[in-house]
């Protein structure tokens, strides 16, 4: 059969399966999520079984030394529930200490980028409140690679190699990630058994295992012999919280995220913007798509750099940034034969007087889970659990040192995130789970994947796999901002007239070097409801893949 897009870029067939289907982005963890729901599993059952081979076997993008998000939609109830499953900063260290070290914001790696690692919490939430078979079952077969080892995959053995050579000498991490004196191939067998024993004692004992016995003394003396100030009181102190996604409609769509102190709402704001746009009627891939991509992309991240915060320690005027009316006062700023040179953020209030892991699972009942973890950048900190076998995310990095920014550092507040499972239904009923790995590059690339499927009338396999532009350049989430219009880089793919015309227009453009990375990994399952059927996707930036019964 002729695949409609298949002139444009290589794309591959759908999987599809009728029982459960798992995507990840390393094909033996899809085979453990597969197998966990054949063993009559549930869709979290899987998930959590899957994220765990996936911090074994993609240590550059995840790990329990990190965070997790998550939308679940539970089919007995008929609705989506979202899972804010992410870590707070030290209790015990303050603006002050960053004042006296007089850097301009906190450094990328090392102990002071290091917050409380919310990802084994967020598995126990979610198995209480999904879950079906032991953790024991769940995560026995992580355990099993861990100890007798599994073989590198290309992408992976890229990114571990580099990251090796970025963290190499923080002590620990070379012995656990380099031990014969270099990163693994691709193909190289890698076990990591200290990783094993501490997926053994969290299936034995529970969060507490992590949070307040053995794993959390290793945290604590690493990071204290490294100058760190996250102790055991801060662990002991986590709390994961259940949040109610947000949601925008998109051309008879809806299209959800979780509210902050994710990114997640960037992806609303822009749906908002280019819905005042018919871009079915304009050529896929053409400048004049492009160029509205690009567009609603800056005043998004400027509000995002603005406004996005922990609740907690911010007031977030989520609605009207999520809002049409704000939309519609800030779409009124797109040109289609100009570009915004400086954008700025908007003020809502008006109206009113992270590399990463993506993976999606679906079981035989009709639940689906759209999850997302992350170490930050690639294997994050730095500082390893030494005697466990993975390493602390560098989340904290992501905080301004403004003191007036709602981004703020402040003890105890959640860091700005870039994780961002994401969800879409249609009249009530589950349509797709779907993420797109890669910082700034995720709210990015679910719009694209988005407006492909719901403007284009591509599968969710092409979606994925068409070609994708990146703006990068806009005001961060730290306080930091990049003057001009940015830059503008594209994959393979794009023809010669979209580059020239793009640039006549004012944009700034590149092309991607090959093998980048930087235009995501994407991950997604969609339902058919009324043939009951799961079509499973998994684009080739990533090693993965998806499996199904």
């Amino acid at each position: 059969m002729d695949r409609p897009f298949g002139n444009h870029f290589a794309t591959r067939s759908l999987v599809m399966a009728n029982r459960g289907i798992v995507a990840t982005s390393q094909p033996l963890a899809s085979a453990i999520g597969l197998e966990i729901l054949r063993r009559g599993g549930t869709a979290v059952d899987a998930a959590i079984g899957a994220n765990a081979a996936l911090g074994l076997m993609e240590p550059t993008g995840c790990g329990i030394g990190g965070d997790l998000f998550a939308i679940v939609w539970d089919e007995s109830e008929g609705r989506l529930t979202g899972l804010n499953a992410s870590g707070r900063s030290p209790l015990g260290l303050t603006r002050a200490h960053f004042d006296s070290l007089n850097v301009p914001q906190i450094p990328p790696s090392g102990p002071l980028s290091v917050s409380v690692p919310g990802a084994v919490d967020g598995w126990f939430e979610l198995h209480e409140r999904f879950g079906k078979l032991s953790m024991r079952e769940i995560l026995e077969p992580a355990i099993d690679y861990a100890r007798e080892g599994f073989p590198v995959s290309e992408i992976i053995a890229a990114s571990w190699a580099a990251e090796v050579d970025r963290l190499g000498a923080y002590p620990g991490l070379a012995e656990i990630y380099a031990p014969s004196g270099r990163a693994p191939a691709a193909g190289d067998t890698f076990t990591n058994p200290r990783l094993a024993a501490a997926y053994e004692l969290i299936a034995d004992d529970g969060r507490r295992a992590f949070y307040d016995g053995s794993i959390g003394a290793e945290i604590a003396v690493n990071m204290r012999a490294q100058g760190g100030f996250l102790d055991r009181d801060d662990l002991r102190a986590h709390v994961s919280e259940w949040v109610d996604p947000v949601s925008t409609s998109y051309r008879g769509h809806d299209v959800w995220e979780l509210p902050p102190n994710g990114q997640g709402i960037a992806v609303l704001q822009m749906l908002n913007l280019l819905e005042g746009f018919d871009l079915a009627a304009l050529e896929w891939g053409s400048a004049e798509h492009l160029h509205l991509l690009i567009e609603a992309k800056k005043l998004a991240f400027e509000d995002r750099a603005r406004h996005y915060a922990d609740p907690a320690f911010a007031d977030v005027p989520v609605a009207a940034l999520i809002g049409k009316e704000y939309a519609a006062l800030r779409r009124a700023q797109i040109r289609p034969d100009a570009v915004l040179a400086e954008p700025h953020w908007g003020d809502p209030r008006a109206l009113r007087a992270g590399d990463t892991v993506y993976l999606a699972a679906a079981d035989r009942a009709g639940n689906m889970v759209s999850l997302i973890q992350s170490n930050y950048r690639g294997m994050g900190s730095g500082v390893v659990a030494r005697r466990f076998g993975f390493t602390l995310q560098n989340r904290g990095e992501a905080f301004s040192l403004q003191s007036d920014h709602p981004n703020a550092y402040e003890p105890g507040k959640r860091p700005f995130h870039t994780i961002i499972p994401g969800f879409l239904t249609r009249d009530g009923r589950p349509l797709m789970a779907f993420g797109v790995m890669g910082a700034a590059m995720q709210p990015q690339g679910q719009v694209q994947v988005l407006s492909n499927i719901i403007d284009f009338g591509m599968n969710a396999q092409e979606a994925g796999d068409a070609p994708r532009v990146r703006h990068d350049g806009s005001s961060e989430p730290t306080g930091g901002r990049i003057s001009g219009g940015g830059t503008v880089c594209l994959e393979s793919g794009f023809a010669a007239a979209t580059v020239a015309e793009l640039s006549r227009l004012g944009h700034a453009v590149g092309r991607a070097d090959a093998g980048e990375g930087g235009f995501g990994g994407y991950q997604a399952i969609m339902r058919d409801t009324e043939r009951k059927l799961y079509m499973g996707a998994s684009e080739s930036r990533k090693d993965g893949c998806a499996l199904g019964y």
